[in-house]
Order: structure tokens, then C-alpha cells, then sequence
């Protein structure tokens, strides 16, 4: 029996011997069974079960020593071993009567071996030899391997011995000796045999027979999908007992996740011909179709039976931490590492493991800069896959063009990657199978059945694609308003809500930020007290979490709606405001939300009914892709037999909303060219730094395999794709980027200047690669070392200062609040005092001031300020600023600080930067407490999160990977076990990567160089 397809079960039984007739299986030989040879249960050749999730009935086996010797063996419920010794000994005595006659006739025998020696004779090890022993054992197999070297000994023994004929004087007396010895090696084989299974039955053992009889048959199972793996043909579809994955792996999802079986399209798209034989694949399906958990389950297989790294991209800083949380557990199990790499973290490029495999979980251009270091490197093959979620985003601008420049450099680069794109249903995937040399499945299946409506006056449509008008009616609005409520409710939304809150939950998508809270505060008016009672202690204790992180502050909206079950969630709230809305959402404390479009987009957040209160984003109208994206959060998994969507509209947009809504999908377009080229500037730059294209023909060459080059005819219909390529080159020549040398069979050589490394190793957008390097250099001609904020001004974004207006008296004074020695700095970089004393005073300024540095040194008082207190609410007080616009602004520039770090770093001139910009980066990304940094470095732990923690006695990272789950929930305020248990995971996972990166880095001391000069080379110095 094939050990990767048993499940072991191990149970004491009484020691009493039981009757040899039950326990004889089809392994049996047929002569033990009985009955002759003809009608025993034949063992199924290809039991196949990765196909259905299943579970399988397990196989009973015996521990005690009573069945170990005879014709069974208990362990292996097999006669396998001492079965077929029995069988080589007949056939040895066959064997013999053959020989003998050939001995009489006086031929050539070889010289038999001292008497008394314990061995096996070549055609006994011959018979043992004819049937694999793959399923043995430990014992049984270390008997083995002592028998073939015993025999291997020897003939070695007797190799050089020549065989000489024998007197025939002397046949019978040879013969007879002969009989003997083989006799008392065959006693010696069956008593070895018993000695050795006996021991190892009564041996004592410090770990339990059934975890190590566990663990050989996870191991086996891996052993046999890998084997699987490298011999599958397209006709091979059963790679092992979960889609060639250990059993473990399919307990694991369920013990994690709570899924017993996948869905049928799963099942279809894992056994995929394409997917078998490791070719590229894009898989399409609408949203909440369980796209996730095909992708990695890839994953997982890759790591495990392979042994390769795994990529895994996905658009959102918060999704990738939530995908980091969701595997950590994973990886503890099945050892492999999961690194995170978002905002500033990510380390460039990744630690080089020896003994463990890593996933990296990145956002898009997180993941553009890690392919970047492993192509820099020369590491890029050992990345056996590539796995990019939301694949449609390729058409989404400068992101976009991100995408693009990643997916085609591991194209050009690695033929060992493989690479799997989730995508929404596109109208032209013909495209992007083309650009990825991929196979496309696509499949409409939804878990929860949707309907979709429109809603008109007070009456409600569903929408019917194939009926002429689109819609076709199916009932009147029955709640009844007064004349008060209709003015103040036009669009019905409180009759409509009300109609599955609080026992089912509803998501109402607005245009804007500031209709999100409005909404939320006209349905909690005429919400009746039982919503009040529903979950009152839950909410209250959510209230709570509320205040404590916005140390004593709580949004005014959100105190009104949170005891009602509602809330609001777009980006004005902080980080952790959201998260606290959202896992209350999740936890049904929270029975609506009002959000803007960028939820559906993020978190997972489903429900019973989808309301979309306009067909508008802000001003523009939706686009079909957004649309489903709303309407596919309708319909939870496991909880709703049905979702239900609503579109509310006016008369006017009637017309335009048929299109939308019955329309076919939008096509996807490469981005290379967005915003002037900038994308397609950028990774000309990178392929000439990483030395992938040395000429403009080889640049070309790399550009017949982006979507650009197969889009070409629709997207460079005024200029030809290489007339551009042309231009690109001669404009980073121009900046100072490349430089062109002598010209050979190719054209002209190209080259990297040092500023043009340093801007792709430092990821920093072209426009403004120069300006970074003239600010930098300033700053070191006066670098103030006693306030941060020099250093702050230096790394603040420069793309966030066209989204905020100073309000100037609040400039002059926080100004005024300056050291003599920080307000200096501030006229260094060009913003002297007098004109903003003027500009708060409302008098004109005739000297000419640069608005950008004025703009920018505003941001870095800001940012300045949070640093000194880190209470994010008083400074947004104190600023007039909104909580969620100075977490978006902490957030871009600790990611910024990161680039400008790897940006100097490339640039020997900028040394002092480097000890300075790493720890500035690290305040950035947490601003909390420096005692609090430890904690909150793990995915899912925010401040408040981490103030409790601290507070409780966890207060080292050491202490929350060490922490028992069920405890920790318990000590914790409203922290549920499922979080618990992910976030003891989170921070396992971080201490064994830290603790991995230290050791890998004492294996480099103590391993002797490869270029270590040898004895011989010494001697010719």
C-alpha cells in the first residue's frame, strides 16, 4: 500500500493473540489466505483522493508487540516481510535442486565462505529484492540495509578469490556443507528478523509511537507528491491524497478556516492539465467565488513539494497584513517562513535561507522591488511561483504599470517561475493570456446565489440582462413615510435597511466620505430602542476599544451610531478605528456599515443585502468593474441562501445605468504608457541597471514580451512603439540616468549612472529623483542633528504636498513654537519666517518663495508634531486636519523614508543618511512609545491592541510568541480566540524569521570561503 495514501490510527489492544483468518488482507499471499488464487479483493490502482475532500475512514493498527513475527505483521497490517522471506527460501530450495545436478557434472562453482558466517546468499537477497520495501518500518528497514552490506562485505571478501574447479572426491562432502550453512543463514535471517522487530516494539521511546507513525507519513506523503510532481504527464491528473499535499494540509484548512471540502470549480481548476505541468494560468470569477484558496494551495505545494520561495501579490497594505495573519499558522506548521513586505517593511533582497523555504506576501511595488533584488542577485530561479491577486489592476494606471514591469521581467528572466493571475471577468483576457503566455479558466460560480435590483421612486426592479428594457418589475416599496421622513429620506434607504437589520447585515455604498457619516446619522434617527438592546454589552466594550485608541477621543459620529449597530468606514478614520469597525462588522456587533467604494475593494467585509446609495464614485459615474465589485459583497458563504444588491436611481441616470448594468465587461490595457510614459521610462532604467538590456535593441527585444508590445496597434497609434522606446532613452539620458557609450554590433552600449541606480534600487518615481538628490545634498551642508525635524522634512512625500493647504495662522504659530536652531534650518530649505508672518498677517509677499519647500516644510511640522506626542488626535486638533488624511500621511512617508534609505545607500556621498534614516524609519511606521515597537512589528497588533497587551504583562515579542491563545483571549479585553490565535502565530513567525536571518548570518561567519586559497597557491606567492 502506497504509504502517501494512509491514514494511521494507532490503538493498544489486549495482547491476547487474535485469529490469523480475520486479519488476512489482500496483501496476503494467496496460498496464506486460502481459497485458492482467484477471487481476493484486489487493491485499487488508482485510488484517487484529491479529487473529494472527503474524509476517509482510517485504518485500525495495532502497537503491541503480539502480532509482530509469523505470516502478519500488525503494523503495516501486512505480511509483506517474513511473507517474502518465506517465498525466496522456496525458491532458493528450487534453485538448489537445479544447482545440484550442475555440481555432479564437475562444473566451476564459487568458493563458499567461512562456515558460521551470518549471511544471506545472493539468490535469497535476489527473492527479498523483487518487491520494493519502501513501506517498512524504521526497524525493518535498518535490518535491511545491515543485510545488503553484510552481503556487499561479502563479495568484496571474495572477489578477488579465483574459482577452480573441485575433485570429485569432494562433491558430496561440498554439498552437504553447503546445505548447512545455507540452513543456519536463513535461522540466523528469521531469528535476526524477530530480535530486531521485538526490540523495536519494546523499546522505550520519548515520543509516542503514534505522533512519529504521523509524522513518516506526512513526510512519505510529501516524498510521494514531489516524486508525483516531477514525473506527472498531462494524463496524470492524482498527485496525492490532497491535491498532491499531505493529509496534514487538508486538516490544517479546516481546523484554520473551518472548510471541509472545496467547491466543484476548485476541484476542476487544481487538476487543470496546465496547472499539473506548471504552465502559466489565469483564472477568472466573480468576487467571493473562493478564488483565494486554489492560489494557495499552490502555494503551499510549491513550498512544500518543491521547495521553492513563493510570491504572493496583493494590492492593499491591509490585505497583505491580513493574508500574513491568515498563513502564519500555517507556516509554523508545515515550516516555512512568511515574510511581509509592505509599507516599510521587507528587507532588500530577502535573507537567503538554506533550510527553509520563504512566502512573501507584498503589495504591488513592494513586490516590483523584491523581483528587482532577486534578479540583482542572481536568486530569481530559486522563485517557483508568482501569484497575483486582483490581475485586472494591470489596466489601474501607475499601479498598473507596476504589474506589468514585474510580470514581464520574471517572463524574460526565469523560465523555472510559474505564474497564476486572479482576475475579474475581462472582456479582452485574450490579451493578458497572450502578454503572460498563460491558460485562461473561468467559471460564473457564486456560493450564494445573487439577484440584482434597481430601485426607481418606490418601486423595485430586478435587473434582467435579456429583457428589452433591462429591467423588469418586482414589487412596491410597502413602508410608510411621513411627509417629515420623506424630505429627510427621499431614496427610501431607511425602508429598505431596515428590512434585514439587525438580524441580517447590510453595506450602503456612498459617493463620498461625508455621505457615509451623513447616511449613518439619519438611519440611527429613526431606528427603534430594540436596536439599542441588540448585542448592548458587545458595542459598548467596542466603544470602549474606541476611545482607548484614540487615547480618550471618540469620533462624534461614530459614539451616536455604534450603540444602533452602525457605522461609517472610509479613509477619514484611523487604521485602527477601521480594523475595530471592521472586526465588529465581522463579529455581527455591527449590523451595517456605511462605507465608501474602496471596501469593496479591500477586507472581505460580505453581507445579506448591498445597497449602492448613487451610481456615482464622487462625480463620476461607476464603471462596470466597480459595480460588481459592490454587488459581489452580497451573499455570506455558510450564513445566506441568497445576497441580494440594490441600486438606487433618478430618473436622468435610467438611461445610462442600463449600460452599466447590462453591458459586457471592460477590457485592460497596459499602463506602461500612463502619465507621459512614466512607467515605460522606469523600466527602461531598471533594465539597463540590472543589466538585463545593454542597447536599445536589446530593450526592444525585453518589450515584445509586455501587454504594451501585443496592445501596441490600440496604444501607439500616433507614434510607433519603438520611436518611443527611442525617446524614453534619449530623456533618461537627458536627466543624467543612463549614459550611452561607444557604439558595437548592437548600437550604442548603455549604461547606469550612479543616480540612476540609486532611483530603481530606491523605487523613487523619476520626476523627482533629481530634486531628492539636490535636497539631500543641502541637508548635509547643515544637517541639524539635534531635531528630528530636518530628517522629516527630507523624507516627507513629495506626492502628498499638492493634497493639503496650509492654513496659515496655524503655520505661524507652530512655527513660533520652533527652537532658534529648527527655525534656521526651516529658512535653509527656503522657508524663512517673514513670509509666513506675512502670509498669517494676509499681506502680499513680492519676494518670490518656493511654494513646494513652504507646502512641504508644513507636512514635516505636522508629521514633526506626531513624532513628539504621537497622539494622533491632538495633532489633528491642532492642525485642522483630518485623523484619517495625517494616518495616510504617516503611512506614505515612513514608506518614503524606506526609499530614500535604499536611495542613499547607492550613493557613497550620502553615508551619514543611512544609521539615521533606518532608525527614522522605524518611529515612522509605528509612532507609538518606544516600549510599544516590539508588539506592534506583529501583523494585526495596533496601539491600543498593544497597550493592553503591555499592560496585561506581554510586553516583548518573546512573551506574545510564547503566550497560550486561549488564555491570551481571555485576558484580553474583546479579543476573540480565532485573533488570538492568529496573532500568537503573527509573532512566532517574526521571532523564527528573526531568529533564522541571526543564525543564517553566523553560518556565513563560520563557513569557509569559496575563494579560499589552497596549499599550492600559498606556495607560488
Amino acid at each position: 500500500m502506497n504509504a502517501a495514501k494512509r491514514e494511521i490510527k494507532v490503538k493498544r489492544v489486549s495482547s491476547r493473540k487474535r485469529s490469523r483468518d480475520i486479519l488476512k488482507t489482500h496483501l496476503t499471499p494467496a496460498r496464506k489466505r486460502g481459497g485458492g488464487g482467484g477471487g481476493g479483493e484486489q487493491c485499487p490502482r488508482n485510488w484517487r483522493l484529491s479529487s473529494i475532500m472527503a474524509d476517509i475512514k482510517a485504518v485500525e493498527y495495532c502497537s503491541d508487540s503480539e502480532d509482530l513475527f509469523g505470516d502478519y505483521d500488525s503494523i503495516l497490517e501486512d505480511s509483506s516481510l517474513l511473507a517474502k522471506l518465506d517465498d525466496a527460501e522456496q525458491n532458493e530450495r528450487q534453485r538448489d535442486l537445479q544447482t545440484e545436478a550442475v555440481d555432479q557434472r564437475d562444473f566451476t562453482t564459487l568458493r563458499p565462505s567461512k562456515d558460521g558466517e551470518d549471511i544471506l546468499t545472493d539468490s535469497i537477497l535476489d527473492g527479498l529484492g523483487d518487491e520494493p520495501f519502501e513501506d517498512l518500518p524504521a526497524s525493518q528497514l535498518d535490518f535491511q540495509e545491515r543485510v545488503h552490506e553484510n552481503a556487499k562485505r561479502s563479495k568484496l571478501q571474495d572477489g578477488d578469490k579465483t574459482s577452480t574447479p573441485f575433485r570429485n572426491s569432494d562433491v558430496d562432502r561440498n554439498t552437504e556443507d553447503k546445505t548447512k550453512r545455507q540452513m543456519k543463514a536463513r535461522r540466523s535471517v528469521t531469528d535476526q528478523l524477530k530480535r530486531t522487530m521485538l526490540c523495536n516494539a519494546a523499546a522505550p521511546s520519548e515520543v509516542s509511537r503514534s505522533v512519529v507513525l504521523k509524522e513518516a507519513v506526512v513526510s512519505e506523503e510529501i516524498n510521494v507528491a514531489m516524486q508525483a510532481i516531477e514525473t506527472v504527464s498531462a494524463q496524470t491528473t492524482d498527485l496525492g491524497p490532497f491535491f498532491g499535499l499531505p493529509t496534514k494540509v487538508k486538516e490544517l484548512i479546516y481546523k484554520l478556516r473551518g472548510i471541509k471540502s472545496l467547491y466543484d470549480w476548485q476541484e476542476t481548476c487544481l487538476n487543470l492539465d496546465c496547472v499539473h505541468q506548471r504552465k502559466n494560468l489565469i483564472y477568472s470569477l466573480p468576487t467571493s467565488g473562493g478564488k483565494t484558496l486554489v492560489a494557495e494551495i499552490l502555494i503551499l505545494r510549491e513550498l512544500l513539494c518543491r521547495k521553492k520561495d513563493c510570491l504572493f501579490i496583493l494590492p492593499y497594505i491591509s490585505l497583505v497584513q491580513e493574508k500574513v495573519r491568515g498563513l502564519a499558522s500555517f507556516g509554523l506548521e508545515l515550516d516555512f517562513m512568511v515574510e511581509e513586505y509592505a509599507g516599510s517593511k521587507g528587507k532588500f533582497p530577502p535573507v537567503k535561507r538554506r533550510n527553509q523555504r520563504s512566502l512573501y506576501i507584498a503589495t504591488i511595488e513592494k513586490a516590483h522591488s523584491l523581483v528587482n533584488s532577486l534578479i540583482d542577485t542572481d536568486r530569481l530561479d530559486n522563485l517557483g511561483l508568482l501569484v497575483v491577486d486582483e490581475l485586472h489592476m494591470l489596466g489601474d494606471g501607475s499601479r498598473g504599470a507596476v504589474i506589468e514591469m514585474t510580470l514581464a521581467k520574471v517572463l524574460y528572466m526565469s523560465k523555472m517561475t510559474q505564474i497564476i493571475g486572479m482576475s475579474a471577468t475581462l472582456g479582452n483576457i485574450k490579451d493578458l493570456q497572450t502578454f503572460l503566455r498563460a491558460e485562461n479558466y473561468t467559471n460564473d460560480f457564486r456560493p450564494v446565489q445573487l439577484k440584482e435590483y434597481v430601485k426607481l421612486k418606490d418601486t423595485i426592479y430586478e435587473v434582467d440582462p435579456k429583457d428589452e428594457e433591462c429591467f423588469r418589475f418586482s414589487r412596491l416599496l410597502n413602508f410608510k413615510y411621513s411627509s417629515a421622513m420623506q424630505k429627510i429620506d427621499p431614496d427610501h434607504i431607511i425602508a429598505l435597511v431596515t428590512e434585514v437589520i439587525p438580524t441580517h447585515s447590510c453595506l450602503v455604498f456612498c459617493p463620498t466620505k461625508k455621505n457615509c457619516e451623513n447616511v449613518a446619522g439619519m438611519i440611527c434617527k429613526y431606528l427603534k430602542e430594540e436596536f439599542l438592546r441588540h448585542r448592548e454589552e458587545e458595542k459598548a466594550v467596542l466603544l470602549r476599544e474606541l476611545k482607548d485608541s484614540g487615547n480618550g477621543s471618540v469620533c462624534p459620529v461614530l459614539r451616536r451610531t455604534v450603540p444602533f449597530g452602525l457605522a461609517y468606514h472610509h479613509s477619514g478614520l484611523t487604521s485602527e478605528e477601521r480594523k475595530l469597525v471592521e472586526e465588529a462588522y465581522s463579529n455581527g456587533v455591527l449590523c451595517l456599515l456605511t462605507c465608501t467604494s474602496t471596501l469593496a475593494a479591500g477586507v472581505n467585509l460580505p453581507a445579506r443585502r448591498v445597497i449602492l446609495r448613487s451610481p456615482y464614485v464622487a462625480t463620476d459615474f461607476l464603471k462596470r468593474s466597480q459595480y460588481k465589485q459592490m454587488v459581489g459583497r452580497a451573499g455570506r458563504a455558510g450564513i445566506d441562501t441568497e445576497g441580494e444588491s440594490i441600486l438606487i436611481l433618478q430618473d436622468k441616470d435610467r438611461t445610462t445605468a442600463k449600460g452599466l448594468l447590462c453591458a459586457p465587461m471592460e477590457n485592460c490595457y497596459s499602463n506602461l504608457m500612463h502619465d507621459e510614459g512614466k512607467g515605460l521610462l522606469s523600466l527602461i532604467l531598471s533594465l539597463v541597471g540590472l543589466n538585463i538590456a545593454g542597447s536599445v535593441d536589446q530593450v526592444r527585444d525585453f518589450l515584445c514580451g509586455t501587454l504594451l508590445y501585443v496592445q501596441q496597434k490600440q496604444l501607439c497609434a500616433e507614434k510607433s512603439l519603438w520611436d518611443v522606446v527611442q525617446h524614453c532613452v534619449d530623456q533618461l539620458k537627458e536627466k543624467n540616468l543612463i549614459t550611452a557609450a561607444a557604439a558595437d554590433a548592437h548600437g550604442e552600449s548603455l549604461q547606469v549612472t550612479k543616480l540612476g541606480k540609486a532611483t530603481y534600487k530606491g523605487s523613487v518615481d523619476l520626476t523627482h529623483s533629481d530634486e531628492l538628490y539636490q535636497d539631500l545634498s543641502r541637508g548635509l551642508e547643515g544637517l541639524l542633528l539635534n531635531s528630528y525635524l530636518h530628517l522629516v522634512y527630507l523624507v516627507t512625500p513629495y506626492d502628498m504636498i499638492s493634497q493639503c493647504q496650509p492654513d496659515w495662522m496655524i503655520y505661524f504659530r507652530q512655527f513660533t513654537l520652533l527652537s532658534a536652531a529648527e527655525q534656521k534650518m526651516s529658512g535653509a530649505v527656503g522657508v524663512p519666517e517673514s513670509f509666513v508672518a506675512r502670509k498669517a498677517a494676509g499681506q502680499t509677499v513680492k519676494k518670490s518663495v518656493n511654494l513646494v519647500a513652504v507646502r512641504r516644510m508644513y507636512l514635516a511640522l505636522v508629521l514633526f508634531s506626531l513624532l513628539k506626542e504621537t497622539n494622533l488626535w491632538s495633532v489633528a486638533d491642532r492642525f485642522q486636519l483630518s485623523r484619517g488624511f495625517i494616518q495616510t500621511l504617516l503611512s506614505s512617508s515612513s514608506a518614503f523614508c524606506s526609499c530614500v534609505l535604499h536611495f542613499t545607500e547607492e550613493l557613497e556621498e550620502f553615508w551619514p543618511f543611512k544609521a539615521l534614516l533606518t532608525e527614522l524609519t522605524r518611529r515612522l511606521s509605528y509612532c507609538v512609545k518606544a516600549e510599544l515597537i516590539p508588539l506592534m512589528e506583529v501583523a494585526g497588533v495596533m496601539e491600543s491592541r498593544a497597550k493592553q497587551l503591555y499592560n496585561a504583562g506581554y510586553k516583548t515579542l518573546t512573551h506574545l510568541a510564547n503566550a497560550d491563545p486561549a488564555v491570551l483571549s481571555k485576558t484580553i479585553e474583546n479579543l476573540y480566540k480565532k485573533q488570538a490565535v492568529q496573532i500568537v502565530a503573527s509573532a512566532k513567525m517574526l521571532l523564527n524569521e528573526k531568529a533564522a536571518a541571526l543564525q543564517e548570518e553566523v553560518d556565513d561567519l563560520l563557513m569557509m570561503p569559496t575563494d579560499f586559497p589552497s596549499a599550492s597557491q600559498t606556495r607560488l606567492t
